[in-house]
């Protein structure tokens, strides 16, 4: 054990700390090996879909799809909302990053998302 002088908002603590060494334990050197190996299976190609697009618009906060204000085929410029998330009761715009064609609408209004999720993709 060794003892050590802590302050934290002005106020001192003596705290003791006990050294914990790395070396493994006897039970764990006894452990039997495992009996089969696993294999990691091959990463599987997904070829895009013709409407997929080539920029993907994504949720930035986990929430609610409130509102879809663009169809697919509809051009949008940057900055332009295309899906509103409501997410801690607020709404929150989801806007298109680029000029460009939304190709495909992947949520609909209801559906729950998580950050990250795809809501829509388009062309630039």
């Amino acid at each position: 054990m060794k003892k050590y002088n802590i302050t934290v908002n002005g106020k001192k603590y003596e705290v003791e700390v006990e050294e914990v060494f790395s070396a493994p334990s006897a039970a764990v050197q006894n452990a039997p090996a495992p009996a089969a190996s696993v294999s990691t299976p091959e990463p599987v190609k997904v070829e895009a879909a013709a409407d997929s697009g080539n920029t993907a618009i994504e949720a930035a906060v986990p929430g609610k799809v409130l509102r879809i204000a663009v169809s697919a085929g509809s051009a949008v410029k940057k900055g332009d909302t295309v899906v509103v998330i409501e997410s801690m009761k607020m709404e929150i715009p989801v806007v298109a990053p680029e000029d460009g064609t939304v190709t495909v609408i992947k949520t609909a209004v209801g559906e729950n998302v998580e950050t990250g999720d795809i809501l829509a993709m388009m062309d630039v």
